[in-house]
């Protein structure tokens, strides 16, 4: 509302984009989880490891929003940009594939 062109920061908008794909990704997975084998314990570990890092991808969105970013992230290489984002990638997909891996071995096994 207070910038010359009436948007927001480039990262705000991609924290917005990123909350509404996230969403629908924690529905699905929680849909999917209703019909895993595993135990309740377990069920919790693969869902909240995936919830950990949407969570921490919209945050960092919104702090480089907020600072103004324009540029991409990755353009600094640190410990964030690359152990972080090899963290982000094993967390994600590790968790979502344990999730559908369930799912298929009630459904199709």
């Amino acid at each position: 509302m207070v910038s010359e062109n009436q948007r927001a920061p480039i990262y705000i908008d991609v924290a917005h984009r990123a909350a509404l794909m996230y969403s629908f990704a924690a529905l699905v997975m929680a849909q999917l989880l209703i019909y895993s084998p595993y135990s309740a314990t377990f069920q919790l570990w693969i869902a909240a490891v995936p919830l950990f890092f949407f969570a921490v991808s919209i945050a960092t969105y919104i702090k480089l929003g907020l600072q103004g970013q324009t540029r991409s992230q990755f353009s600094d290489k640190n410990f964030t940009t690359t152990w972080g984002m090899w963290a982000l990638i094993v967390g994600e997909v590790g968790g979502v594939s344990m999730i559908v891996l369930g799912f298929v071995q009630t459904q199709f096994v």
